[in-house]
C-alpha cells in the first residue's frame, strides 16, 4: 500500500482543521461555580461549553470557571461524569450558580458510538446512527437480540438456520449483507469478542467469522446504537460495514421481572423462559446492575413428505436387492413419508448472567466494571439415515448397523443429532475521569467463546457391531485480551481524541474422541482429528488520532487517523474525514464522511483444517478444509491470506420538519478489494493433474479453503422516518424505516494457475450467490404504535425482498424467491401498578418463503428433504409464534 498518496490529502486536511481551531476570538467572559445539588459540594473539572462545545471551560478545585465567549445571548452547556446534562440560555454576564443532579447521562437523547468522549444526538453526529431503545426492541415482539434487531433495523440481517452443524446454533448476523466479519460489536463501547465458530455451511454468511450475538441477553440491553459507517480508523478491524455498540442498563433503583411462554400454531417451537434485572447502590454515588435471564426454544418442523427419495433414486416400490421383489423399503416409506426428516428451528436451552458496575472515586474519576457469560446448549438434527443410505445388512452379526433394530427385529435406519454446549463470557475493567484537563479511559477487557460438539444416534461403521452411539466429536475455542487507553480534551472549538489499543488473540481447535474420527468416522460429522488441532496467537497494537472541530455553531468537521500492526500479517493504515452542516435552527443537518477501513482474516480463517461428510446424487464423500499455512496450498500456489481493504462513502440528510417529526437519508457506497472467501469444492477426476494428485495424497475427493479472491462493490440508500403526535386520548407514532442495498463482484476472481489449468472454478455461482443475492437487497419496515390509559399497541409490518439461489453451473436453474411481509403484532396492557401483561403474535398471517422449485436438479432440494431454501433464507419458516407475557417491576 503506498501510504503517502493514500493519505496525505486526508491527513493534511486534518492538520488544517485543527490548525484552524485555535482561531477562534471571544468578547465577553462569564464567570460562576458548579456544585452538586445534593450535597452542595463543589464539582471539580466540570466541563463548560457553548452549543457544539464552540467555546469550553473547566472548573477549578473549588466549582469555579471563567468562559469567554464571542456574545450574548449564548446557550450553555454543563456536563460532569455521574450528572445530568445542565443546558441554559445566558443573556447576562451576571455570576452564575449551576448546581447538578446526580444522575447518567441522558441516553435516550445522546449517542456515543463513534465519537468517544463526545456524545453527540442523532441530528448533529456527522454519521448516520440508529439509537433503538430497549422498549423498541421489545415492542418487535421477539425475543432474542439478533431477531429484534432484525425487525427494528433494516439494514441489520439475521435468520434462523436449519440442518447446517453448529451454525444453525449461532446463526449469521451482518450489516448491510457484507458479511458477520465486516460487523464490528462493541458492549458499552468496547470490543465484543467473535465467536468460535467459523460458518462453513450453506448458508449466508459462509466462511465468515461473527460475534455471537445470540449471547447478550435483551434484560440487560438500555439500548443499542448502530453505525451505519466505516469505522476503522476509530476502532480498528472488522468496522467496513459498521458498528453495533450495545450498551447495558445502570439502573440500580427498581427490579424487573419478566416471564414469557408461547409455541407456534403448528403446536410445536414451543419456548418459555423469564429474566430478571435489578440492582443496588455501591458505596456513595455509586451503583450496580444485575441481570440473569433463561430461555429455551424446542424444534419446530417443516420437512415436507415426498414418499419417494430422488437423490437416491429410491421409492416404495423399488427393488434395491435385486431379487425381484419390488417394494424392499415399502414399509419405510409408509412410515416416513417425510424420510424421518425434521426441518426447523434447533433446540436451545440458554442461561446467563450479566452486570454492569460503577464507583465514582475522588479526583472526578470513577473506577467501571461489566461484563457477563453465558452457557448455551444445543440439539439439532442431521439428514436422516435411511436403511438404504447405510447399506450394510443388519442381519450379519457384527455389522454396525445391528445396534438400531427395532423390537421386531426391523431396521428403519436412525437419526443423527448434532448437539453444541456454547459457553461465552467478557469481563472489562477500567477506570475514568477527567485530570488536568483531559477526559481519560483506561481499560483492560477479556472475552472468550467456547463451542464443543457431540453427535448422538449415529455411528461409526468402521467400528462394527462396537460402535457406540454418542460420540465427542471435538470443538473449537477463541479468546482475547484487549488493553485500550484513550484521552481526549477541548482545545479552544475542537475535541480532539488519541488513544491505543492492544490485543492478544488464541484460536484453539481440539480433536474429538477416536472412535468419532476413526475410519471414515462419525455418520453425519466425523470427529476433528489430531492432525486438525490447533492453537495459534497473535497480537496486534493500534494507535489512532481523532480531532473533531465546531468550525461554526452549525458547521463540524473531522478526521481520524489509525496506524495498526499484527505479529501476522503486518501494518495497516486507515483514515476518515467527515462533516455536518446544521441547518434550520438546528432541525435539519447535512452530512458526509469518507474513509478507508481493512479487515485482518481471522485466526479461524488461518488455521481451521476440518473434515466434512457430503451427500451428492446418492453417494456419500469427505471433503477436506485446508489450513491457509498447509504445503497443500503451497503446491496450488494459493497465496496465505492477507488483510481486505475498503474505501466507504457516505452522504446524507436529517431533518425535523415538524414537531414529533424526523427523517433521514443516507447514500452509502462500500468497495471491499482482496474480500476473503471460503473456495468452491475443488475436485478433480484426473489423478494425475496438480489437484488429483493431492486429492488421492490426502485421501480426500475434493478439497476446500480460504483466499483473497474477490473485489467486491456494495452500495445502496438507508431511509428512516418517524412520527409521534397525539391521537385522541392517547398517543401514536408511526416509523418507516428502508434499505436498499446492491452487492457486485468487481472484475476477475483470483484464481490460483494449477487451478485454473484444471478448469475447476475456485468461487462458483452457488458460492458467488451468498455474497449477491443470499440477503434481501430491500428490506421495508412500517411500524404502528398506539398507547391510551394502560394499553399499548404495536403492529410491525416487515417487508423481505426477493432473494436468489444461484446454481453452481447452470443459469437455467437459478430460482428467485419472491419478497415476503411479515406483520407481527404487541399488545400489553398495565393490570396494576407494578404488573403488566402482553401478547405477542409473530408472522401474524402465517407467511411461509415460495417453495423450492428443483428445476429437475435432485440436489437442490436434497431428493424432497426440504421445502423451502434453507441456503438462501429470509425469515425462516416457523409460521405463526403467539408468545405471552408478564412483567413486573416494582
Amino acid at each position: 500500500m503506498n501510504l503517502l498518496s493514500k493519505t496525505a490529502r486526508p491527513l493534511l486536511f486534518t492538520v488544517l482543521l485543527f490548525s484552524f481551531a485555535t482561531s477562534a476570538w471571544a468578547e465577553v467572559t462569564l464567570e460562576g461555580r458548579v456544585t452538586s445539588a445534593e450535597s452542595g459540594d463543589a464539582l471539580r473539572l466540570a466541563n463548560i461549553g457553548t452549543r457544539n462545545a464552540l467555546e469550553t471551560a473547566v472548573t477549578d478545585d473549588g466549582g469555579n470557571f471563567s468562559l469567554s465567549v464571542e456574545s450574548l445571548p449564548v446557550t450553555l452547556v454543563v456536563r460532569h461524569l455521574g450528572y445530568q446534562v445542565y443546558v441554559m440560555e445566558i443573556s447576562s454576564d451576571a455570576f452564575l450558580d449551576i448546581a447538578l443532579v446526580d444522575s447518567k447521562l441522558q441516553a435516550e437523547e445522546m449517542v456515543v458510538i463513534g465519537s468517544r468522549f463526545a456524545p453527540r444526538t442523532v441530528m448533529t453526529s456527522p454519521v448516520p446512527i440508529d439509537n433503538v431503545k430497549a422498549d423498541q426492541l421489545y415492542a418487535t415482539g421477539h425475543l432474542t437480540i439478533d431477531k429484534m434487531l432484525n425487525y427494528s433495523v433494516p439494514s441489520f440481517n439475521s435468520s434462523q438456520q436449519t440442518i447446517s452443524d453448529a451454525t444453525a446454533h449461532f446463526d449469521p448476523a451482518d450489516l448491510r449483507g457484507l458479511g458477520p466479519s465486516r460487523t464490528l460489536v462493541l458492549i458499552n463501547g468496547k470490543r465484543k469478542n467473535p465467536s468460535a465458530l467459523v460458518y462453513i455451511n450453506d448458508t449466508p454468511g459462509k466462511g465468515e467469522v461473527g460475534v455471537d450475538m445470540k449471547s447478550i441477553p435483551a434484560a440487560a440491553i438500555e439500548r443499542i446504537e448502530v453505525l451505519r459507517d466505516g469505522a476503522s480508523a476509530q476502532y480498528g478491524s472488522d468496522a467496513i460495514a459498521g458498528v453495533i455498540n450495545i450498551i447495558l442498563k445502570e439502573d440500580y433503583d427498581q427490579t424487573i421481572i419478566r416471564s414469557f411462554g408461547g409455541a407456534t400454531t403448528e403446536g410445536d417451537g414451543e419456548n418459555y423462559g423469564y429474566s430478571v434485572n435489578t440492582g443496588f447502590p455501591l458505596g456513595k454515588n455509586g451503583s450496580v446492575n444485575v441481570t440473569h435471564s433463561y430461555s429455551d426454544f424446542s424444534e419446530t418442523n417443516r420437512a415436507p413428505t415426498p414418499g419417494t427419495d430422488a437423490l437416491f433414486g429410491v421409492t416404495p416400490e423399488t427393488d434395491v436387492n435385486g431379487d425381484g421383489i419390488p417394494g424392499d423399503f415399502a414399509d419405510f416409506f409408509a412410515a416416513h413419508p417425510d424420510l424421518g426428516m425434521i426441518v426447523g428451528q434447533p433446540n436451545i436451552t440458554s442461561s446467563d448472567v450479566f452486570f454492569n458496575a460503577r464507583l465514582p472515586l475522588e479526583n472526578n474519576s470513577e473506577l467501571y466494571a461489566f461484563g457477563g457469560l453465558q452457557n448455551r446448549k444445543g440439539l439439532s438434527y442431521a439428514l436422516y439415515r435411511a436403511p438404504y443410505w447405510i447399506t450394510e445388512d443388519p442381519d450379519i452379526p457384527g455389522e454396525a448397523s445391528e445396534v438400531y433394530l427395532d423390537s421386531d427385529g426391523n431396521y428403519e435406519g436412525f437419526h443423527p443429532t448434532f448437539e453444541t454446549d456454547i459457553f461465552d463470557n467478557q469481563l472489562s475493567v477500567g477506570v475514568r475521569g477527567q485530570s488536568r484537563g483531559w477526559d481519560y479511559d483506561v481499560s483492560h477487557t477479556y472475552g472468550s467463546n467456547t463451542v464443543d460438539y457431540s453427535v448422538n444416534n449415529s455411528l461409526n461403521v468402521d467400528l462394527g457391531i462396537q460402535t457406540p452411539t454418542s460420540f465427542r466429536a471435538g470443538g473449537y475455542e477463541f479468546r482475547n485480551h484487549i488493553t485500550n487507553a484513550d484521552v481526549a480534551r477541548q482545545v479552544m472549538n475542537a475535541t480532539v481524541s488519541v488513544g491505543t489499543e492492544f490485543r492478544t488473540e488464541n484460536f484453539v481447535a481440539n480433536a474429538g474422541e477416536p472412535d468419532s474420527y476413526f475410519g471414515s468416522g462419525t455418520q453425519s460429522f466425523p470427529g476433528l482429528q489430531p492432525q486438525n488441532e490447533a492453537d495459534a496467537f497473535r497480537n496486534n497494537i493500534g494507535v489512532y488520532g481523532d480531532v473533531a472541530v465546531n468550525v461554526t455553531e452549525d458547521l463540524l468537521v473531522g478526521g481520524a487517523a489509525r496506524v495498526e500492526n499484527y505479529s501476522d500479517f503486518g501494518d495497516a493504515f486507515t483514515w476518515k474525514v467527515n462533516g455536518r452542516h446544521l441547518l434550520m435552527d438546528g432541525r435539519a443537518t447535512v452530512r458526509a464522511s469518507a474513509s478507508t477501513g481493512f479487515r485482518a482474516p481471522s485466526l479461524h480463517q488461518i488455521h481451521l483444517s476440518i473434515i466434512q461428510t457430503l451427500v451428492s446424487g446418492g453417494s456419500v464423500s469427505n471433503q477436506g478444509t485446508i489450513d491457509n499455512n498447509s504445503p497443500v496450498l503451497r503446491a496450488l500456489e494459493v497465496d496465505q491470506l492477507k488483510e481486505e481493504e475498503a474505501t466507504n462513502f457516505t452522504v446524507g440528510v436529517a431533518i425535523q420538519p415538524v414537531e414529533g417529526a424526523t427523517f433521514s437519508a443516507d447514500f452509502y457506497r462500500v468497495e471491499v478489494d482482496d474480500r476473503v472467501v471460503y473456495s468452491s469444492s475443488i475436485a478433480s477426476d484426473d489423478p494425475t493433474d496438480a489437484v488429483g494428485e493431492i486429492l488421492v495424497a490426502n485421501d480426500i475427493t475434493s478439497l476446500k479453503f480460504f483466499t483473497n479472491a474477490i473485489d467486491t462493490r456494495t452500495q445502496g440508500v438507508d431511509l428512516v422516518g418517524t412520527y409521534s403526535m397525539a391521537a385522541g386520548e392517547g398517543t401514536a407514532n408511526v416509523t418507516v424505516s428502508a434499505t436498499f442495498t446492491d452487492t457486485e463482484i468487481e472484475g476477475l476472481i483470483s484464481t490460483p494457475k494449477p487451478i485454473k489449468d484444471a478448469g475447476i472454478d475456485i468461487f462458483d455461482r452457488k458460492e458467488q450467490s451468498r455474497i449477491l443475492s443470499a440477503r434481501p437487497e430491500d428490506k421495508i419496515l412500517v411500524g404502528l404504535g398506539y398507547s391510551k390509559g394502560r394499553v399499548n399497541a404495536t403492529l410491525n409490518n416487515t417487508r423481505f425482498g426477493e432473494v436468489t439461489w444461484q446454481h453452481a453451473s447452470d443459469p437455467a436453474k437459478d430460482q428467485t424467491f419472491a419478497a415476503k411481509v411479515i406483520t407481527d403484532l404487541y399488545v400489553t396492557v398495565q393490570a396494576t401498578g407494578a404488573l403488566s401483561l402482553g401478547i405477542a403474535v409473530n408472522n401474524l398471517f402465517d407467511v411461509f418463503p415460495d417453495k423450492i422449485d428443483t428445476k429437475g436438479d435432485v440436489l437442490t432440494d436434497l431428493g424432497g428433504r426440504f421445502q423451502y431454501p434453507w441456503e438462501v433464507n429470509q425469515f425462516g419458516f416457523a409460521g405463526t409464534t403467539v408468545v405471552g407475557s408478564g412483567t413486573l417491576t416494582f
